[in-house]
């Protein structure tokens, strides 16, 4: 599984936007958009509530001359940014359905003036951890209302990048002529050896259930910022704030409080209720948390 939430994107909303995939079998996508609107932070705060008002809320909202960068709701749900291709909900189509709304116009590309920077690459290394390929299956999204290509069958059975104008069902043109070349180019994929290359895969963190426990028996009662395993407890800090559990900027080592909270949260998400999703960090538990975001956990 991938990313849930990019632990570098402002929430929006109230964290739930949509529901389960209608084909989670078929391969992932994402689906590029334009707010047809101007930028910046007047803008993003603007269009930010007005697509909530709406119901009509993608996965984020990015701006591309500051790199700000807004998340709605959790990867593994679908958004609300697409109209249905008849009775085919197409904001639930493949494994994921990313949607993101650019601010910008369709007859002014954004990669034409943009500024990707950090949140860019991270939105990107998101949209990969979820194997989208990247390509655009239909071709560079359309550079006038009336170029654009909707092709049932390769909306249905390809993975990738598309256009708003590109998604059946849909009359939108956006977001215009931008160059996918540039797109790509922004977030350079620089992690993944290439197969046969003979480089080695990094070594998962490893993450032991003792010393988890024995830093939160020391952290709580200690003064603020006092670290015991601190290495460890960043490990399980870091998966809560992909998690969208834990802000950022609690992740510092501790096991304190907030990190008790997030961890209680992430046990009630998994199913588990009263005296075992509170207190001491379980094995069974924290091994549902490595799995999703790639560590190990041992006793």
């Amino acid at each position: 599984m991938g990313e849930i939430w990019i632990k570098e994107a402002e929430r929006l909303g109230g964290g739930s936007i949509g529901g389960a995939m209608d084909t989670p079998s078929a391969p992932p996508r994402v689906v590029w958009h334009t707010t047809e609107s101007g930028s910046g932070d007047a803008s993003f705060n603007a269009v930010g509530k007005y697509l909530t008002s709406i119901s009509a809320e993608p996965h984020f909202l990015y701006d591309p001359t500051t790199d700000r960068l807004a998340q709605y709701g959790p990867m593994d749900q679908s958004a609300r940014a697409l109209k249905n291709d008849g009775l085919t909900r197409t904001n639930r189509t493949g494994r994921v359905c990313i949607q993101i709304e650019v601010l910008g116009r369709a007859a002014s590309p954004f990669t034409s003036s943009w500024k990707p920077g950090p949140n860019f690459k991270a939105l990107m290394r998101t949209i990969r951890s979820w194997g989208v390929p990247d390509t655009f299956p239909m071709g560079t999204p359309a550079a006038t209302a009336s170029a654009c290509k909707r092709d049932r069958n390769t909306w249905a059975t390809k993975g990738g990048h598309y256009g708003h104008c590109h998604v059946p069902g849909n009359d939108h043109w956006d977001p215009g002529a931008i160059s996918t070349t540039a797109l790509f180019a922004a977030a350079p994929v620089t992690s993944t050896p290439s197969a046969g290359s003979g480089s080695s895969t990094p070594a998962k963190q490893t993450v032991s259930v003792a010393h988890l426990n024995a830093a939160r028996a020391k952290d709580i009662p200690a003064p603020t910022g006092h670290t015991t395993h601190k290495a460890e407890v960043l490990v399980l800090e870091n998966a809560l704030v992909a998690e969208g559990l834990l802000q950022k900027k609690y992740a510092d080592g501790s096991f304190g409080t907030l990190t008790q909270d997030a961890y209680d949260a992430f046990r009630r998400r998994m199913g588990y209720k009263g005296s075992a999703a509170t207190g001491s960090v379980g094995l069974e538990s924290l091994k549902k948390l490595a799995a999703r975001r790639g560590f190990t956990a041992t006793s």
